[in-house]
């Protein structure tokens, strides 16, 4: 697929694992980037960083609901694949907003379905061969795990928050095209990422910034809910194995099997914390439980066979990557300003 003028699009590029996954592109693939983002509030250039002015990236300011200028750049740029990460994703919002989260992942993603079947139709065999659609979702379309229990592929889905609904609707429309048109698509299901460039609403840049200035750590409810926890860069890694070896209809899932209590990770961060800025403070003491938040899934685990069977592994440990996120943090204040900026303008 690759090639010296190859393009891929990318969707939601300045987001979290967006801007993650372009800056990893640019710097272990050859194709350019042709990079599709609304820049909401989540949408931040300042975390492109360099990738702004690289050669091979081009940053094209719109909307995937909107099906002409989708059209217009599929016509355009001619890429070899789309990898689909363009969403609304913060859980608590979407229990504000549910119609919000169903324009973005719902509408966005059948929008964008439909430009790239038409697309794809017109591309000679090898090219159609080649092709693929990465979706990336989550692995909270399938609610909450038993205590013993990890979904894999097979595992029916069954949200129980709008944002995971909104993510498995993009599923269910997904298979659907792959099933009706041939579509090549290829759904990625990762567990919580974490790591630089996070914007603080999630729980672990919220809890490193507010334990910064020592502020209270709100918990839900007992604290106890567990995640597991996939480092940034190894999501990036994932969604390149999918593009280049994952086959055309499948689900694969991934998943670092480093999984914790939502209360031991805000305590790692309070040692964290304490032990950087040795300013005589236990932070620990600022964690304040409170409400739970409404339909709260106890527990998300995932088999990630079928993904390292293609050669994928997570290469970062939660013991070297929460240590180093806390460290990015703690020198990119300008980026936190930045950010907290324009999570002010997020009603927007």
């Amino acid at each position: 697929m690759a090639g010296p003028h190859t393009s891929i699009v990318v969707t939601g590029g300045a987001g979290f694992i967006g801007s993650s996954l372009v800056r990893h592109w640019l710097k272990h693939e050859s194709e350019r980037v042709i990079h599709v983002d609304k820049l909401t509030y989540a949408g931040l250039r300042l975390s492109l960083e360099e990738a702004l002015d690289h050669p091979r990236h081009v940053l094209v300011e719109g909307d995937v609901a909107d099906a002409r200028l989708m059209a217009d750049v599929l016509r355009d740029y001619r890429p070899a694949a789309i990898i689909h990460l363009a969403a609304e994703t913060h859980v608590d919002r979407s229990i504000d907003q549910p119609p919000r989260f169903v324009h973005a992942n719902v509408l966005g993603t059948c929008t964008l379905l439909d430009q790239a079947t038409n697309y794809w139709r017109q591309l000679n065999s090898a090219e159609r061969s080649a092709f693929r659609f990465v979706l990336a979702s989550t692995d909270e379309v399938f609610g909450s795990a038993e205590a013993d229990e990890r979904f894999d592929a097979q595992s029916p889905l069954a949200p129980n928050s709008p944002y995971a609904a909104s993510k498995a609707a993009g599923e269910h429309l997904a298979r659907a095209f792959f099933h009706t048109y041939g579509l090549p698509v290829v759904t990625l299901n990762p567990t919580n990422n974490y790591g630089p460039r996070q914007m603080p609403e999630k729980l672990i840049p919220r809890m490193i910034v507010a334990a910064w200035r020592c502020q209270p750590l709100p918990v839900y409810g007992d604290g106890l809910q567990q995640r597991d926890w996939l480092h940034v860069e190894d999501c990036c890694t994932a969604i390149r194995t999918v593009l280049r070896r994952g086959a055309a209809g499948r689900r694969y899932l991934a998943g670092a099997d480093q999984i914790f209590s939502n209360l031991s990770v805000v305590e790692r961060i309070c040692r964290l914390l304490d032990e950087r800025l040795d300013d005589g403070n236990s932070r620990r003491t600022l964690v304040r439980h409170v409400a739970d938040r409404p339909g709260h899934d106890r527990r998300y685990a995932v088999d990630s066979r079928s993904l390292r069977d293609l050669g994928w592994s997570p290469a970062v440990s939660f013991d070297a990557g929460l240590p180093g996120t806390v460290d990015w943090y703690l020198q990119n204040l300008d980026w936190i300003a930045a950010a907290e900026e324009s999570l002010g303008r997020r009603g927007a």
